[in-house]
């Protein structure tokens, strides 16, 4: 299954009994939304709730939607209905923004067919698709069964190697300013600046109207970056755009692509792990 499908394509398959349709809207607490509440206001018909800051996340962990554990997972995908040979895609009601979290997510659980809405929800909606309201649908219990794909995980042990091997590249998704150490992160304790190392693509400058740039265009901007044989490893503030980075890598066509789970709400606090201030 292609990572990315436009609202055409989703649209002439709505319906067929393998497709299965996740709002995985997320927001930043500055922005003071509540997406369990605007799902009920409006979602694509049939879509449930993929709540990867709350019951599918580490919620034992003192770092934001952590990955859970396998067991806790498959559990919690069960219950939202997901069988081993369903089609997944994935929206949120910015266009493309934390919808690719629940992607990786799925994809490091090894479930492969699953792809993002270029769009999102406002894509659905101005191309007068149709939209439901109130809680989601009841649904049976899925089959789906969590088999880690550690390749796609990476911790900070890992992230260190990656910035020692020369083949290897950690890309920060944060903006420019907060990645050079201009401006303070919004987590409070967190020490200014980036990886040693790593390069900068604010996961912002892939987007366009909450769409997707064309591959081509995205191709280039990793290949300014990377060679196209290069792994490469993703972070961002908290996990979640470092996520977006990863899907469009993918979509461009990079096949070794890694997300750093605890990203900069880890690698910033106080301790060992070095920091540096300045461009790339």
């Amino acid at each position: 299954m292609s990572p990315l499908i436009d609202v055409g394509t989703l649209s002439a398959q709505l319906g067929d009994p393998d497709l299965k349709l996740f709002d995985a809207s997320w927001y930043l607490p500055s922005e003071s939304r509540n997406a369990a509440a605007e799902f009920e206001l409006a979602h694509l018909p049939g879509a449930r709730f993929f709540d990867f800051d709350g019951a599918l996340a580490d919620t034992a962990s003192e770092l934001p939607h952590m990955l859970p554990d396998p067991q806790k997972f498959e559990v919690g995908l069960r219950a939202l209905g997901i069988c081993a040979t369903d089609r997944v895609v994935v929206y949120d009601g910015a266009g493309v923004f934390s919808s690719p979290r629940a992607w990786w997510m799925l994809r490091a659980a090894g479930h492969d067919a699953v792809a993002v809405l270029d769009g999102g929800l406002p894509a659905w909606r101005a191309a007068g698709h149709p939209i439901e309201t109130g809680p989601a649908r009841p649904v049976a219990a899925g089959d789906i069964v969590v088999t880690p794909a550690d390749d796609w995980i990476a911790d900070s042990a890992r992230v260190c190697a990656a910035l020692d091997e020369e083949a290897s590249v950690v890309i920060d998704a944060r903006p420019a300013a907060r990645f050079e150490g201009r401006e303070p992160e919004p987590r409070p304790g967190l020490r200014a600046g980036h990886m040693p190392g790593a390069r900068n693509l604010p996961a912002g400058s892939l987007i366009v109207d909450g769409a997707l740039l064309p591959v081509a265009a995205v191709r280039k901007r990793f290949d300014a970056l990377a060679s196209p044989s290069a792994p490469l490893v993703f972070s961002c503030g908290s996990g979640v755009t470092a996520a977006l980075l990863a899907w469009a890598a993918t979509v461009a066509g990079r096949s070794e692509v890694a997300v750093y789970d605890g990203s900069w709400a880890e690698w910033g606090q106080p301790g060992a792990l070095p920091v540096v201030t300045g461009p790339a």
